[in-house]
């Protein structure tokens, strides 16, 4: 019985969708103009670098070049390991962009008498972040380099002791679309969603219907689940549409799998469509329930979320302050997927904080909300 009130409380929603067939096409052409529009943007600048070191020498040379790194305000070292293996977990997860890794018998074959042996010191980058990343390694490049030159002045050699070789994962080419283009179908989902659902209830108000609605037998999570879902599957098809683009048209390289894809989906609407949920309970009119939407929740979140600043350039409280934003989550796991191909193994973490957030806000725009005009 509760399900088929919540079935012909989502049919009324489809209907008054048809009424405007404008807004429907709307819906589903503008994110994929977006896509095109914003699939050719470009990160800015970086600063204070995450970087994990691996020393495997754990000499007083290889301490000297560490430093190098830890005194540049474009590098902060966020893990030293002795093994190399543990780089992959850095960097799979975004917890470091890139990887020093210092050999054994780095100041051995230094201080070794006649011509230096060329020690192989490696970088190893994130390519995922094109922009970002190919900026990084110019910088330890550079560091690297004076330090090799320094070197070369205090022994007066003529040939470079250290030889560094780079390494680019996940994106060799670094292209910047790869990046950004997975990015955006977070994006789009947050704003194209979150603007429906918060004009849901104060549709209602307007129209009058909301008064017809306190007379039925509808419960308060009835009414979430019947103005929820509707905007929920025209979310999935936006999905599709987005991803299909982004691999068949961008050519953005697909390494993981699409069931992960899709599932983490799910809860990032949740979140997406109880935000708006809880925005038209605190708004009387649609005017000012989409004005509330973008800008006190929706631009604050994309400029916070990392998709337009690293968020490590960003002031320590406002990091913090990243956690609370979902998109932040999702993009996490859209460019994970896309070009990582890391599964739920890697990031059930981001999956259990949408879960969490979009949870809490439904919870709250439920007990906000109210059957009365």
């Amino acid at each position: 019985m509760r399900m088929r009130r919540v079935a012909v409380l989502i049919h009324k929603e489809f209907l008054e969708l048809r009424q405007t067939p404008h807004l429907l096409v709307l819906l589903l052409v503008a994110p994929i103009i977006q896509l095109f529009l914003l699939g050719y943007a470009a990160t800015t600048d970086v600063q204070h670098v995450p970087i994990v070191v691996v020393d495997a020498d754990r000499s007083s040379r290889s301490r000297e070049l560490i430093e190098r790194f830890a005194g540049s305000t474009h590098f902060k070292i966020v893990a030293d390991e002795t093994d190399s293996h543990a780089i992959d977990g850095y960097l799979a997860l975004g917890k470091a962009w890139l990887a020093l890794v210092i050999p054994a018998g780095l100041e051995a074959a230094l201080e070794q008498g006649g011509p230096p042996v060329q020690t192989n010191v490696q970088i190893l980058a994130d390519g995922s972040d094109a922009n970002s990343s190919g900026i990084a390694l110019a910088y330890a490049a550079g560091l690297v380099r004076d330090y090799n030159g320094e070197l070369m002045a205090a022994k007066g050699l003529r040939v470079s002791p250290m030889n560094v070789s780079v390494r680019v994962l996940f994106n060799p080419e670094l292209v910047s679309r790869d990046f950004m283009v997975p990015g955006v179908l977070a994006m789009l989902l947050l704003v194209v969603t979150a603007n429906l659902s918060s004009m849901a209830i104060v549709r209602e108000r307007e129209l009058g219907t909301l008064e017809q609605l306190s007379v039925t037998p509808l419960t308060r999570w009835e009414l979430m689940l019947g103005k929820l879902l509707p905007y929920g599957l025209i979310g999935l098809i936006d999905a599709v549409l987005v991803v299909l683009v982004a691999v068949f048209w961008f050519r953005v390289p697909f390494q993981g799998s699409v069931l992960v894809l899709f599932l983490a989906t799910l809860p990032y609407l949740l979140c997406t469509l109880s935000l708006g949920l809880f925005v038209s309970t605190i708004s009387h009119t649609q005017q000012q329930a989409m004005l509330t939407a973008i800008f006190f929740f929706l631009v604050p979140m994309i400029y916070l979320s990392g998709f337009t600043f690293p968020i490590e350039n960003m002031p320590v409280i406002i990091q913090w302050v990243t956690y609370l934003i979902p998109l932040r989550y999702f993009l996490v796991i859209v460019r994970g997927v896309f070009l990582k191909g890391i599964g739920l193994d890697v990031l059930w973490p981001q999956f259990l904080a949408l879960i969490a957030w979009g949870t809490g806000m439904l919870t709250l725009a439920a007990l906000r909300s109210t059957k009365r005009v």
